[in-house]
């Protein structure tokens, strides 16, 4: 337990943001999120800055890139930018024809309008397998619009379906500063940043030597503000930035976190393959006592997932590699489950997915993330996070609505031996993950998953 006080320090001392708790407000479903995201933009006086993998071209999409040229109309001194990936903007869905991708939208969008919106490309690395724009957080004048979520229709629930995460709005100008500050001196203004409106544009082969710069900057990148005392009547706001394996504050900052619980703590992932030092954290928490709850999505629940019933593709294969992770861990730690010290909770909902991810640690911090926890993210993808410090324990009501509204369609694990086996799997599946292993593949898979 020493060695979780010695880590709460080092989380304490974390320069924080002062922030009113009644300007941090938690929406509960991706509906609530798409119409408050339209009614931000219609109302935005000054600035919107929309961060996202990627704004996809289906009815969702084109309803926010209208949202968006409609207020750019209105007010052309509106400073209107939209920064996806690079890589993913300009390629069609995985298993579908090739084709310009997203990219051939926003070029359409722009012939329409007299007044424009900058659509911009960040490639991370020269390949997308290599690594993503996976930063979160839409700036609208004052206020940070946080979620995990991108633009589609399934993210914002446009139609029956809907892709569960977490939605939370921040009316903080010292946040939104901060993260705008970032956007525009570091993405905005790089080299190898270009606007995807136009017809014409580098290759990524071109711009490799200014993507390597960009890169090397981001690795040293961090927010900057001015860090305040938190009164009693406050909690306070440290925003996040992380990329790569080497010296990623993120990564550091959600190991001592983690580390730091010493009665409760409660991680959401849609994916579980934990980096090596998050398993290690995990495990040392629940050998010192700490009640540890795991929210994943049911295999059926992942985005990947296609039922056996439709012709088989290897990347269906991923949710049935996250249960085979899954089971083991259970298996391991059968003991903590049985004295119920560990909660394992499956989220499944209709045919809806989950992608929700978040840690809670003793009531007292909440890290807003689009961070998978996972070796992906610890090693390939630009990733930030919002550590809330709630020592005063005055988000408690929210929190827990939240977190009663995430535990709502979720069945808890009572043994490993509930977890279905490779042995039930259908065939093409079973036959993929012996080929993996047979192969000896099961490492370098993790890594980039």
């Amino acid at each position: 337990m020493d060695s979780a006080i010695t880590n709460r320090q080092r989380i304490e001392q974390l320069p924080c943001i002062a922030h009113k708790p009644e300007e941090l407000e938690t929406l509960l479903d991706a509906g609530s999120f798409r119409e408050r995201l339209h009614t931000e933009i219609m109302q935005a006086k000054h600035r919107i800055y929309l961060v996202a993998l990627y704004l996809q071209d289906d009815e969702a999409g084109r309803a926010i890139l209208t949202s968006l040229y409609e207020a750019k109309q209105l007010n052309p001194n509106l400073d209107i930018k939209v920064l996806v990936d690079w890589h993913r903007a300009q390629r069609g869905l995985i298993g579908a024809a090739q084709s310009d991708g997203n990219a051939a939208f926003y070029r359409e969008f722009a012939e329409k309008y007299q007044y424009q919106i900058e659509v911009l490309g960040v490639p991370v690395r020269n390949r997308e397998v290599f690594g993503v724009l996976h930063l979160k957080g839409f700036i609208v004048d004052n206020k940070v619009i946080y979620s995990g979520a991108s633009l589609n229709d399934v993210y914002l629930a446009q139609h029956e379906r809907y892709r569960y995460d977490r939605y939370h709005v921040i009316h903080n100008v010292k946040l939104a500063d901060s993260m705008a500050g970032f956007i525009t001196d570091t993405l905005v203004n790089s080299d190898a940043v270009n606007c995807l409106n136009q017809e014409v544009r580098p290759d990524t082969k071109s711009l490799k030597g200014a993507i390597k710069n960009l890169r090397s900057q981001l690795q040293r990148a961090s927010y900057n503000y001015q860090a305040e005392e938190i009164n009693e009547d406050q909690v306070g706001l440290t925003p996040l930035l992380g990329l790569g394996k080497r010296k990623n504050k993120l990564n550091e900052h959600i190991c001592t976190l983690i580390a730091s619980s010493q009665k409760e703590l409660i991680i959401c992932t849609p994916y579980f393959n934990f980096p090596r030092t998050v398993g290690r954290e995990v495990r040392r928490a629940i050998r010192r006592g700490v009640k540890v709850t795991i929210v994943i999505g049911d295999k059926t629940a992942n985005d990947f997932f296609i039922p056996p019933s439709e012709p088989f593709k290897t990347i269906s294969g991923l949710p049935y590699l996250y249960e085979v992770n899954l089971r083991n861990f259970a298996k391991q730690n059968e003991a903590a489950i049985a004295r119920r010290q560990l909660a394992i909770h499956l989220w499944k909902h209709e045919d809806n997915s989950f992608h929700l991810k978040g840690i809670w640690v003793d009531r007292s911090y909440m890290l807003i993330t689009g961070n998978n926890l996972n070796p992906r993210a610890w090693k390939l993808d630009l990733e930030n996070a919002i550590l809330v410090h709630d020592k005063n324990q005055l988000l408690a009501d929210q929190k827990q609505k939240e977190l009663d509204c995430i535990l709502k369609h979720t069945q808890l694990v009572g043994s490993y031996k509930f977890i279905e086996k490779i042995d039930n799997y259908p065939a093409p599946v079973r036959k993929l993950i012996k080929r993996i292993r047979r192969i000896k593949a099961d490492h370098i898979l993790n890594q980039i998953l």
